[in-house]
């Protein structure tokens, strides 16, 4: 007698996962900023998420136990605690119920069908997201400060960093030289002082002024 055939294993939500660059901020809840009271919201750049880790580039990085809390447009606010440090960022274990795992889980499949949907970007200089978003601040003083690039053009820069330099500051973001021009919700705007060629554009954020 044949027997019948076993029903298929229903998938688990921890088994859907997002690889690509999406850019949110996050806070480190046990930090505290200059003033001692406010906590610093930083920029940072989603590397991979599945609904039990995620992985992100950022321009401070967490102790492994540090508890963290990110945003990210298409997936909300996540809370998260640092699994493992890396050289560019983070890797966090997320600290989520059932019902909110499900939740993640749908969003997460929404994002990897509708990845491709963006509309052009129909600014003179487009922006860009550049490959190795981790840069180094040079400061007319000549410290230096690790930062993020959050995008690039051929004409300025938004950043995020442990500091936050006024409008009108000189700096150079690796070796492209600007003034801040305005304060942003995670960091800063910078106008490079010349048009920059858009070939080699990306490199010359590795390099340093000279």
């Amino acid at each position: 007698m044949q027997q019948p055939a076993a029903a298929p294993k229903s998938r688990r939500p921890d088994d859907v996962r997002y690889i690509g660059a999406l850019n949110g901020c996050y806070a480190l809840s046990e930090r505290r900023g200059e003033d001692g009271e406010a906590i610093p919201v930083y920029a940072c750049r989603l590397v991979s998420i599945s609904t039990v880790q995620a992985v992100v580039v950022a321009p401070v990085l967490a102790q492994e136990g540090e508890i963290v809390v990110m945003h990210f447009k298409d997936f909300g606010i996540l809370r998260a605690q640092v699994a493992r440090a890396l050289p560019t960022g983070f890797a966090v274990d997320l600290l989520l119920d059932d019902d909110s795992r499900g939740k993640l889980a749908a969003k997460i499949r929404w994002k990897k069908t509708n990845t491709q949907k963006q509309a052009p970007d129909k600014r003179e200089y487009p922006r860009i997201l550049p490959r190795q978003p981790r840069s180094v601040l040079t400061m007319a003083d000549g410290t230096l400060h690790s930062c993020f690039v959050i995008d690039i053009s051929q004409s300025g820069a938004a950043v995020s960093a442990a500091v936050l330099p006024g409008r009108g500051t000189p700096l150079a973001v690796g070796a492209l030289v600007g003034r801040v021009v305005r304060r942003l919700d995670v960091g800063f705007a910078v106008e490079f002082t010349s048009i920059q060629p858009l070939e080699g554009l990306e490199q010359r954020l590795a390099m340093q002024p000279g």
